[in-house]
């Protein structure tokens, strides 16, 4: 009730009420006092209806009409009145969904095609004009072509992709839907796998290409720049290994291999490929893109197949290059996150490379640095691809003054060289 609803004598008739209704609460008289039995209730009727004499009369008639409307808001029904008497309220039900694996798909309309290589076919994605220049994309371990397509749909890469068109090169088994590859089957090693793209570009009809690789995806591509270096514009590059796997890397990825051929995707593969991708405690910093793609690996990926993807890249060479000597010939745009485990690596490979045309950016608050910093890496992208002489649309806004305030008008595609 409003302070304003009483006067001076009720506030003195409650004032009495409380010092004649209210003692210490004790363990032995908590229940008298809370349900009011006994001489407690005996001691609040007087005084209660004392208050209400004392407050009716105070009252006019029209503040007595807008006060009986409060209390009829106040009021409570039955069922309400028994929720609020429930100590615990239990979700009965309730099952916990993940995000759909679609969520990858974006925007972009990609049409798959089958390409025949001396080592069996392999799915590629094309998204965008293919009378463009191309970017070949490749993905890292027990991912695919998918996990580019965030990243392309990118409002900052959509105005870039009016200039490209995207081929998403998928290894072979990687793809989703993928059935297990035959037990005879051998899985070819890091340099064969490199030397398909060399049926990718006759089928297509490529003369050269921008990369653009992700971990294994990226030693593939680094790969075949330095066998074909005049089919190669320019690379990007993000955590990208240039030497040969350690001890630790070489029983963590035997290990793993194992349980995926025996027992599927296990716990332990599944942290691992969180580790691999993101670095530590990636649910602290975006729990629901770790969910994601934590029941990405679970339910997209073929243990079989993965399993010799992974044989494939614990068993890859030594770059063998060297600053001084022989190195990648084409430009590089090498990049790693503050919190991939890798950076350690890219650190290395970034020492083998020509500073005169290499440049190694660690993008800060990211493990994952395409779909944690997009925004980041797009700019990169495109200022680097202007470097190189491309004529990148860059997407712009045009802004005019009403009543001193700038506003938007209307998004401008505006060529850049």
């Amino acid at each position: 009730m409003h302070r304003g609803l009483l006067n001076g004598g009720s506030y003195m008739s409650l004032g009495q009420v409380y010092r004649g209704t209210t003692v210490p609460t004790k363990k032995n008289n908590v229940k008298k006092i809370l349900h009011l039995g006994g001489a407690a209730k005996k001691k609040i009727e007087p005084f209660f209806d004392q208050c209400m004499t004392e407050m009716t009369e105070a009252l006019t008639a029209d503040s007595f009409e807008g006060s009986e409307k409060q209390l009829q808001k106040m009021s409570f029904n039955a069922e309400e009145a028994a929720l609020l008497g429930m100590d615990d309220i239990e979700l009965k039900n309730i099952q916990l969904q993940f995000p759909s694996s679609r969520r990858f798909s974006g925007e972009g309309i990609c049409a798959e095609k089958r390409v025949h290589t001396d080592r069996g076919d392999i799915v590629v994605a094309v998204q965008g004009d293919r009378s463009k220049p191309a970017i070949i994309t490749y993905h890292d371990l027990g991912l695919n072509y998918v996990c580019f397509q965030p990243f392309f749909n990118f409002v900052d890469m959509r105005a870039l992709l009016e200039s490209f068109c995207v081929y998403h090169v998928n290894a072979p088994g990687q793809e989703d839907g993928a059935l297990s590859l035959p037990e005879d089957y051998v899985y070819p090693t890091m340099d064969e796998l490199a030397n398909q793209l060399n049926y990718v570009l006759g089928h297509f009809g490529i003369n050269s290409f921008i990369g653009f690789g992700v971990g294994a995806g990226a030693n593939i591509l680094a790969r075949f720049a330095i066998a074909q270096p005049s089919k190669v514009d320019a690379l990007v590059l993000i955590n990208c290994t240039s030497n040969q796997a350690g001890w630790i890397e070489w029983a963590y990825q035997k290990m793993n291999s194992r349980s995926l051929r025996s027992r599927g995707m296990t716990q332990g593969v599944l942290d691992y490929l969180m580790w691999h991708h993101f670095g530590r405690y990636p649910e602290e910093r975006n729990y629901d893109l770790a969910q994601m793609y934590r029941a990405y690996f679970t339910r997209n990926v073929n243990p079989t197949n993965l399993s010799l993807f992974i044989d494939a890249y614990v068993r890859r060479t030594d770059l063998g290059i060297a600053r001084e000597t022989e190195t990648i010939k084409v430009p590089v745009l090498n990049i790693t996150g503050a919190l991939s485990p890798h950076v350690d690596d890219t650190v290395t490979f970034n020492g083998r490379l020509n500073p005169n045309n290499s440049t190694w950016m660690k993008i800060s608050d990211s493990g994952m640095v395409l779909e944690e910093q997009p925004g980041k890496i797009s700019e990169a992208f495109r200022l680097f691809l202007q470097g190189e002489g491309y004529a990148v649309i860059a997407l712009q806004k045009i802004y005019r003054r009403t009543n001193g305030t700038t506003v938007a008008v209307q998004d401008s595609h505006i060529p850049t060289t």
